[in-house]
């Protein structure tokens, strides 16, 4: 009989915040290929992040239920049934959660409806297969295992942890409590993508901009320093002299290349990013760009700190009961 878990088991917020933020350079790499990742496979489901994003709002409206219910569905229970049904489209609710204008998210809505992504029955609505098998977190989960273990890892080695938790581990422990992992995921996703929705206008720019700062992030001669938040945030700024084309950030985000164009344009134009003269792509934030993003950064640290928090003291207490 497993015995009551003890409070003294999870590990602080501010431990956490204090850990990623102190040594951001070892989980930098992985926390922009989770990122990055997911922005970039979202759109290939229906060439819009932000439909993707309204599909799974959708799912996550039974994640809530869930969550409210105090219910814990595993993984193989949640995508068994395949279909979900919600009770109606609030669109006014949408628009003002996702913070997209609302004939925006109308149009969407209506555009997923006649691709069949959306079907009505009468007066129920069902989130059909295909969406679901979409949103399937295979390759979420793998990312997020990686960059849990890294963290696991961090906590080792500042003495924080007493053990690294291995990645099947994680993976079978966000499993069993998929419903409570995946809801507080979706609900550190929404916050973050709003953000940069918010700062640069659509996902699509912003999927483009955190390639190249992905890109930068594996420089081999840059990744192995040993730098804070803050000292990584400067010092990352024109350290990657090998830069990324057009061609190649179209090729792997599945964005077409006159898009990816005016996007970079855009990002360039605004100080986000650095055009040179082989029309090489890097990351290269000054002045009044680079305060926004220090403080975008900032926001979304701490919510990645409040995520990790959730989730990871939720596996650590099943691993060590």
């Amino acid at each position: 009989m497993k015995s009551v878990p003890s409070i003294t088991l999870q590990i602080d917020e501010k431990i956490i915040f204090k850990t990623i933020a102190k040594n951001f350079s070892k989980l930098a790499p992985y926390y922009y290929s989770f990122i990055s990742n997911w922005l970039i496979r979202s759109y290939k489901s229906y060439q819009d992040i932000d439909k993707f994003i309204i599909v799974i709002y959708l799912i996550n409206k039974d994640l809530i239920f869930f969550r409210r219910n105090g219910l814990i569905i595993d993984y193989d229970t949640f995508y068994k049934e395949k279909t979900i049904e919600i009770e109606k489209i609030n669109i006014t609710d949408i628009s003002k959660d996702l913070k997209i204008p609302k004939e925006s998210i109308r149009r969407k809505v209506l555009e997923l409806e006649k691709k069949g992504v959306i079907k009505k029955t009468g007066k129920k609505i069902f989130v059909n297969r295909s969406a679901f098998y979409a949103a399937q977190a295979i390759n979420t989960l793998k990312d997020l295992t990686i960059l849990l273990n890294e963290f696991s890892k961090l906590l080792k080695k500042t003495k924080v942890g007493e053990k690294v938790i291995e990645p099947d581990e994680i993976s079978s422990s966000i499993k069993k409590n998929f419903s409570f992992c995946w809801y507080q995921f979706y609900k550190f996703l929404f916050i973050f993508t709003n953000r940069w929705r918010n700062e640069v206008g659509d996902l699509e720019t912003f999927s483009i901009g955190i390639l190249v700062m992905l890109n930068a992030s594996h420089n081999d001669s840059f990744r192995f320093k040993n730098l804070n938040l803050r000292a990584y945030q400067k010092s990352i700024q024109g350290s990657d002299q090998r830069g990324i084309n057009a061609m190649s950030i179209a090729e792997i985000t599945g964005i077409p290349r006159p898009t990816v164009v005016r996007k970079l344009k855009f990002l360039i134009n605004n100080g986000f990013l650095h055009i040179n003269e082989k029309k090489l792509i890097s990351i290269n934030i000054k002045g009044l760009a680079l305060n926004k993003s220090q403080k975008l950064q900032d926001q979304n640290i701490l919510s990645l700190s409040n995520f990790i928090f959730r989730v990871f003291n939720q596996i650590k207490v099943i691993n060590i009961n």
